[in-house]
């Protein structure tokens, strides 16, 4: 599947936990309330938290609503807390590093054994969730593409409404963080988190004439030597105009030390949303220049 059509727009959407849904949301509907709307790209590119942002906001509801979806009460959702270690990761990935070297997809493949290895809930369960988040089980006509990264061999799974996957399988397969959730069986194989692949993908918008990306992980997504700094930066050498934005102070003291603790969602997605408002007219010029 190729990746890199030539278009106007693309909107990439990072990865970010539970947290990193509810601030992409709210920089969504700080910018719209701005009359900014950033929805209407030509193709959405979607990691983790950003497939599911990605499945909510071309499903046809209003960002009003899916935004006030982000305040309920905790314990009326069907969101699951998790402890996220983030010391236990970088030994997991000190060790891969050891074992691949320079090897990326091999990196990525030491990566997939501990995914499949580790204990997690039942694949049944993790769907449920993911299925809760979604206000339409469906693929929209428009271009929405989500990232996961194959457990045995580390190469990227591109799936979109013509890849034969559900929405709703691609988007737990692109959110199957390595040792939080179990990885997504698809046709046989086990797929996990897109973000073991990079935090944003945005390499995946190359072609694209305008580039809006949304990092809810900040200065942490650049990893591995893929971040997001040499991919944006790779962006402009081709030609494309690049914003990206990430969470400000406020934002990032809402999305807290776990991301994956669904009490964050509340204030992730207020701050979110008066980050947006500040920066509508940076993003109004990058999406509809005079």
């Amino acid at each position: 599947m190729k990746a890199n059509k030539i278009g106007t727009r693309a909107l990439v959407l990072g990865g970010g936990g539970v947290a990193g849904v509810a601030w992409e949301l709210g920089i969504l509907t700080g910018l719209h309330d701005k009359g900014v709307d950033v929805r209407s790209a030509d193709i959405i590119i979607g990691t983790s938290a950003g497939s599911t942002v990605g499945a909510q906001i071309t499903s046809g509801i209003d960002l009003e609503s899916l935004f006030a979806s982000q305040l309920t009460p905790v314990k009326q959702s069907k969101e699951r807390k998790v402890e996220a270690s983030p010391a236990q990761m970088m030994e997991v990935l000190s060790q891969a590093i050891a074992e691949a070297g320079a090897d990326m997809k091999a990196l990525r493949a030491r990566i997939g054994a501990y995914a499949l290895a580790a204990p997690t809930p039942p694949e049944a369960e993790r769907r449920a969730i993911i299925e809760s988040r979604l206000p339409k089980k469906m693929w929209p006509q428009q271009h929405l593409l989500m990232v996961a990264v194959d457990t045995a061999t580390g190469e990227e799974y591109l799936m979109d409404r013509e890849s034969g996957v559900s929405l709703v399988d691609a988007v737990a397969a692109s959110c199957a963080v390595p040792g939080i959730w179990p990885p997504v069986t698809l046709a046989g194989r086990r797929y996990m988190d897109g973000g073991v692949r990079s935090a944003t993908n945005a390499d995946l918008a190359r072609g694209y004439n305008r580039v809006l990306i949304l990092n809810p992980l900040g200065a942490s997504a650049d990893y591995m030597g893929m971040g997001i700094t040499e991919e944006a930066a790779a962006l402009e050498r081709e030609g494309s105009q690049v914003l990206v934005i990430a969470p400000d102070a406020a934002s990032t003291a809402a999305i807290g030390l776990n991301p994956l603790d669904p009490a964050a969602r509340q204030p992730s997605a207020l701050a979110g949303r008066a980050q947006g408002r500040e920066l509508a007219d940076s993003v109004a010029a990058l999406w509809s220049p005079a």
